[in-house]
């Protein structure tokens, strides 16, 4: 049987003090109250020789707050490589002394509506609404009226009616230009994947790339298309070295593609990175265990998820769209061009 738990009344006898005195010390109400500072020492001596704990569920009630947030996602919790957001949510919602539900929905409508109204009825103070993949999101109509952030996701519209967490894919894609060029490359570069208008990070990626290598007056010199899966790109690269292409460095659209890719060079005799050099991006655990190790843009998912609690969470301000920096993992896999 769990032992009584300690009442504020009993604090307030041990204390010497009115119960309403100590209500207001262990708010931390004191000084607006003009509680004396000797008053105040009983109060919070007697309560930690009582072990007192404030119920929570009666203060709630009564104050229509119950420092809790919810994070809703579709696949993003089950995924052990992105639910690193979770870890970086979990400790902005800790150090703001918030509790935090974690609910998915596999991307299911049904299961996403129950799950919403199931969260409000519990009186949470406000949601993260995060998506595995970027992308564009409808937010479920139960959330009117309620604090949300996004993560990892956007919704339509030239202004923002909420803060919007996303990776800065954009200036991913420069870096991952820029890596090369400042590798001495100024011609060869293939990317490899396919950067569907449809895909938010291979559309934004592309971009990027474009960009950084026009600012050295250069431009990719080919697309191997490739879906973004190993076997996928194995074929393709594979394809394309069979039919003569002989690129100074690779771009792979993830580490994924990066796999597949460091498999058909290698096949073709193609030494990674004295023939060919070869960056990629997300810096999944992948990159590290390649040889050699892969060079690739981080995708920040713990900073993603910090950020997302910090905006719910922090002082008021505009809803924006926030990009968080990808750093590059700087390894092994690129080098300078090779000389024919």
């Amino acid at each position: 049987m769990a032992p009584q738990r300690a009442t504020l009344l009993q604090v307030a006898q041990r204390a010497g003090v009115s119960r309403s005195t100590a209500s207001f010390v262990l708010a931390g109400r004191h000084l607006d109250m003009r509680i004396s500072e000797d008053a105040r020492r009983r109060v919070l001596r007697a309560a930690q020789e009582l072990d007192y704990r404030p119920n929570l569920m009666a203060r709630s009630l009564r104050t229509k707050v119950t420092r809790t947030i919810a994070l809703v996602s579709d696949t993003l919790a089950s995924d052990p490589y992105a639910g690193k957001a979770i870890q970086g949510a979990l400790a902005a919602a800790v150090a703001h002394g918030r509790l935090l539900f974690i609910g998915e929905t596999e991307g299911d409508p049904v299961v996403e509506e129950k799950l919403v109204s199931d969260l409000i009825d519990r009186q949470v103070d406000a949601f993260v609404y995060a998506s595995m993949f970027t992308r564009y999101v409808r937010l479920p109509k139960q959330l009117k009226g309620h604090p949300v952030v996004l993560l990892n996701c956007l919704t339509r519209g030239a202004e923002p009616a909420q803060h919007q967490i996303i990776p800065d894919e954009l200036t991913a894609g420069w870096n991952a230009a820029v890596t090369l060029l400042e590798a001495g490359h100024r011609g060869g570069i293939h990317l490899v994947g396919n950067a569907d208008e449809h895909v938010f990070a291979g559309r934004e990626r592309l971009a990027g790339i474009r960009e950084g290598l026009s600012s050295a007056d250069t431009r990719l010199a080919g697309m191997i298309d490739c879906d973004w899966w190993p076997d996928s790109a194995y074929d393709a690269v594979s394809r394309a070295l069979a039919e003569g292409l002989r690129p100074q460095a690779l771009i792979c659209l993830n580490d994924r593609i990066a796999l597949g890719t460091y498999q058909a060079l290698r096949e073709a005799g193609q030494v990674i990175p004295d023939d060919v050099s070869v960056i990629s991006f997300d810096d999944s655990e992948l990159a590290a265990w390649l040889r050699p190790q892969l060079t690739s843009i981080s995708l920040p998912h713990y900073q993603l998820g910090w950020e997302a609690v910090e905006r719910l969470l922090g002082p008021e301000s505009g809803p924006l769209v926030h990009r968080v920096p990808m750093p590059v993992r700087r390894r092994a896999s690129t080098g300078k061009p090779s000389v024919s």
